[in-house]
């Protein structure tokens, strides 16, 4: 009987097993689009394409089969788009960590004075500061390092415990929750940046006060210098702790995903 089922065809002509996976194919597609590390400039579109085709290779087979039967093409193209809007916000609410660093990057250049020191940022390919190229380069082997890879795997699979193929909205509570997580982005970096911005208020104080004692002396261009060798001195000394904040959010990543999966299938 199951081999009668797995070699039944729907009326539209699309095989049961074939469309299972190409419905997960299109939700971790869509993950990966987006997904950090993965999604970098750099990293070939055939190479993201294959690697989502083979992780919905290694899914598919314990996800529940969809019943495609008396579906027309127009029911299964629905499918496929609401596949493809669950993976993209599965995706939005993984990026948000690597979002915050880079705020936090940004935050950090503006207080040390490297706002003219800017790299391409692989994720995005845009211009970015040094300090957030180098949270994202510690993120990202961290991520790596930790494993992390393998647990968001084992979420995208239990997603669909929570959330089945073929089913999920963009309702109230998701849009709330996708807001107050955009909402601690700025929270979360200004917390990763503090002793740079102490540090940066500091040596700015300092050279206030000497420029009111010594007027000849101009505070604002003679502070510059000790301001960008205080800030890249306290921000090597404070890297294990940045990376500290960054595992603690990376651990939760997971937990983050099925939450997310959660609200949308409720």
């Amino acid at each position: 009987m199951d081999e009668h089922r797995c070699r039944k065809d729907a009326p539209n002509g699309l095989n049961i097993d074939i469309a299972t996976w190409l419905f997960v194919f299109l939700r971790v597609s869509a993950v990966v689009a987006i997904f950090p590390v993965f999604s970098a400039k750099n990293m070939p579109v055939l190479v993201r394409v294959a690697l989502g085709a083979l992780v919905a290779f290694l899914i598919a087979p314990s996800v529940e089969t969809v019943p495609v039967e008396g579906k027309n093409t127009w029911g299964v193209l629905g499918i496929m788009l609401r596949e493809l809007v669950n993976g993209l916000t599965i995706g939005f609410v993984a990026r948000l960590v690597f979002l915050c660093l880079d705020i936090a990057g940004n935050i950090i250049a503006t207080e040390i004075g490297l706002n003219l020191a800017s790299d391409v940022n692989p994720l995005s390919g845009v211009r970015t500061e040094v300090p957030g190229m180098i949270l994202f380069y510690l993120a990202a082997m961290l991520f790596l390092n930790l494993d992390m890879h393998h647990h968001v795997l084992v979420g995208l699979e239990r997603g669909y415990e929570l959330l089945p193929i073929g089913a999920g909205v963009l309702n109230e509570l998701v849009l709330n929750d996708l807001v107050a997580r955009t909402s601690r982005l700025f929270v979360v970096a200004v917390q990763i940046a503090a002793p740079m911005m102490a540090v940066s208020f500091i040596v700015m104080l300092v050279f206030s006060l000497i420029g009111r004692a010594v007027t000849q002396i101009s505070s604002f261009f003679e502070s510059f210098a000790f301001r960008v060798l205080a800030g890249l001195f306290v921000f090597g000394l404070t890297m294990n702790l940045m990376s500290q904040h960054i595992i603690n959010y990376l651990r939760r990543l997971p937990e983050d995903l099925l939450r997310i999966t959660s609200l949308m299938g409720a």
